[in-house]
C-alpha cells in the first residue's frame, strides 16, 4: 500500500521533491493574423494561428509590396493531381535505390535536403540488393492543408511487403517531396 499524497500546499511544499510553478512572461506580442481583418477580431478574443507550413513563403498578392524572388508555395487549384505525382515519386525512387535509374532524376521532384539524403550511399538493403522486380502496390494520397499531400504506398519485392511514406508540398505550380521514409 502506497502513503496518502499530502492534502495541503504546505505539507507538499515540505516534502524532498518538490515542485515550484514559475511563470515566465512572453516577451512577444501576441499574434496578429494579417490575413483577417483587424475588424473581425474582437477585443478579448484571440485570433486563429495561421497553419504552420515549412519552406518557401507565399506570396503576399498585394501589389504595393514586392515579393522577393524565392520559390513560392501553391494552392492545389495551381497543382497537378497528386495521385499521379505519387506513384511516379515512388516508382522512380524505388528504381533510383535499386540502381535501375540515375539518382540525378529525382532532383527536380524532391527539395535538397531529401536528395541529399537520397545521394549518401544509404539504401535499404531489401531494395539494392536482388534481382527480383519491384512492383508498387497501393499508393494513398491524403491532402490534409492546401498545397500539402501526404502519401503511403506498398512496395513488394520477393515476395515481401514493404512501406513508403512522403510528404508533397506545392511549390512554384508543382509538387515537391520534402520528406521521404522508405521501411
Amino acid at each position: 500500500m502506497s502513503a496518502p499524497s499530502p492534502t495541503t500546499p504546505a505539507a507538499a511544499a515540505a516534502g524532498p521533491h518538490a515542485l515550484d510553478l514559475v511563470v515566465v512572461p512572453t516577451p512577444q506580442p501576441p499574434l496578429q493574423d494579417e490575413r483577417i481583418p483587424v475588424r473581425l477580431v474582437r477585443p478579448g478574443v484571440a485570433s486563429p494561428r495561421p497553419a504552420h507550413r515549412p519552406g518557401p513563403r507565399p506570396r503576399s498578392g498585394r501589389p504595393d509590396q514586392l515579393d522577393d524572388f524565392g520559390p513560392v508555395l501553391s494552392g492545389r487549384a495551381d497543382l497537378p493531381d497528386a495521385h499521379l505525382v505519387a506513384r511516379r515519386l515512388v516508382t522512380l525512387t524505388l528504381e533510383a535505390l535499386a540502381g535501375r535509374r540515375p539518382l540525378s532524376q529525382l532532383q527536380p521532384l524532391t527539395s535538397p535536403g531529401v536528395f541529399a539524403a537520397l545521394s549518401a550511399g544509404r539504401r535499404p538493403r531489401w531494395c539494392a540488393h536482388g534481382m527480383s522486380p519491384l512492383i508498387v502496390g497501393a499508393v494513398r494520397v491524403c491532402e490534409p492543408v492546401d498545397g500539402v499531400a501526404e502519401v503511403s504506398a506498398v512496395a513488394r519485392r520477393a515476395g515481401r511487403a514493404h512501406a513508403v511514406a512522403a510528404r508533397l508540398e506545392g511549390v512554384d505550380g508543382r509538387w515537391r517531396c520534402t520528406a521521404l521514409q522508405i521501411g
